[in-house]
């Protein structure tokens, strides 16, 4: 039997890091990358923006190279508005809310979930979206409303619970859909003009679902090489190692940009289909508003109309007041990629993970609370 913290250690390999690091900086010589002209990466995942901080890979890293952090966290890109609504929902009588922990404090336009359960309201943190149909058995007097925020790792899975309330007949469930996709925004963020980005850090969990050959769009029609990987320090390396390539290639007129897997183990090029039939049958694309960044074509999932009685927007009062947005807050610029974390004045001072102004700074996996703990 493989023993799992050998397995681990095995992708922590101090030697095997050394290695890579000084294949990146040949590579970075190649492309003609400078401090004052580096080539920018962005990873678009929570957790590899935890990673990347955690483990300290920004400070080995060669200074032309910067490694920017993407929309990755789907509690940071939920729009202003649907945090009013979800606390709306809150405060409707009879209602229960049913949430993951992260939405707990992020802070709305005058309060936050958090705020509204110790005025009163009821709502639950739940670590499944099956665990809010218990809730609904229990409670068949009251409307239970899941929050449903996620990328494409979380939402098969609500919507497998959409279809387990359909077979149960339990006429108290519904959801808010807040969903979000991958590939739309990294086509939108590959075609903003003057982009300083050269290539993306593709997150492993939602590619899992998706499969690398969602992103071949992005990399043909924008010529942006990206590079599918893990989650260990070796991972994120070896990934920056063959984005690196791409981009010297391309810089030196020797190539052209594609979709390369180094997250093997987990990852193939059509992902997993039993969980994208399940998308297919309960939702539809939609445009969708990602916070601090604005509407994105297709990039949202709503209820498709066979399980549309399923939106809470349908069965409750939800109208809400134009959202005030926190003055100060960058958390939008530093998802495009155009500021860090610390370049906002209100990090570590107003903004902290204990009295956060932004999003970024409340989410586990947000850019800003990564940079407070790790990176300071």
């Amino acid at each position: 039997m493989t023993d799992p913290v050998m397995e681990v250690e095995s992708f922590r390999s101090e030697s095997a890091a050394r290695v890579l690091l000084g294949r990146i900086e040949r590579l970075l010589k190649r492309a003609g990358a400078t401090t004052d002209k580096p080539v920018a990466l962005m990873e678009v995942c929570g957790t590899h923006t935890v990673a990347i901080s955690r483990f300290g890979l920004r400070s080995l890293l060669p200074g032309s190279l910067r490694l920017l952090s993407g929309p990755g966290c789907p509690v940071c890109v939920t729009p202003l508005i649907e945090i009013d609504r979800s606390i709306a929902a809150a405060e409707t009588p009879g209602t229960i809310v049913a949430t993951f922990g992260d939405m707990m404090r992020v802070p709305g336009s005058r309060s936050s979930l958090e705020s509204a359960r110790t005025d009163g309201a009821d709502i639950r943190i739940v670590y499944s979206p099956m665990d809010s149909l218990q809730m609904a058995r229990e409670n068949p007097g009251r409307e239970i409303v899941f929050l449903g925020v996620g990328f494409e790792t979380t939402s098969p899975t609500i919507a497998a619970t959409i279809l387990a309330a359909e077979r149960e007949g339990l006429g108290n469930f519904s959801i808010l859909p807040f969903f979000k996709t991958v590939p739309e925004a990294l086509d939108m963020l590959a075609a903003i003009p003057d982009r300083p980005l050269e290539g993306f850090i593709c997150p492993g969990h939602a590619s899992v679902i998706i499969g690398a050959d969602a992103y071949e769009p992005v990399a043909c029609n924008r010529d942006m090489p990206c590079v599918v990987v893990g989650f260990e320090p070796l991972d994120i390396l070896s990934g920056i190692e063959a984005l690196l390539q791409q981009v010297a290639a391309i810089r030196t007129g020797q190539g052209h940009a594609r979709v390369e897997v180094r997250y093997k183990r987990a990852v193939t090029s059509t992902g997993n289909i039993a969980a994208q039939e399940l998308l297919r049958e309960v939702f539809q694309p939609c445009d969708a508003e990602w916070r601090g960044i604005g509407v994105i074509p297709g990039s949202g999932h709503d209820l498709s109309e066979r399980y549309r009685r399923f939106d809470a927007r349908e069965r409750l009062s939800l109208d809400v007041a134009q959202p005030i947005e926190q003055p100060g807050c960058v958390c939008g610029e530093i998802m495009l990629g155009r500021k860090l974390p610390t370049d906002c004045p209100l990090f570590g001072e107003a903004c902290t993970p204990r009295r956060p102004v932004g999003p970024c700074m409340v989410s586990t996996e947000g850019s800003c609370a990564a940079f407070y703990k790790y990176e300071r």
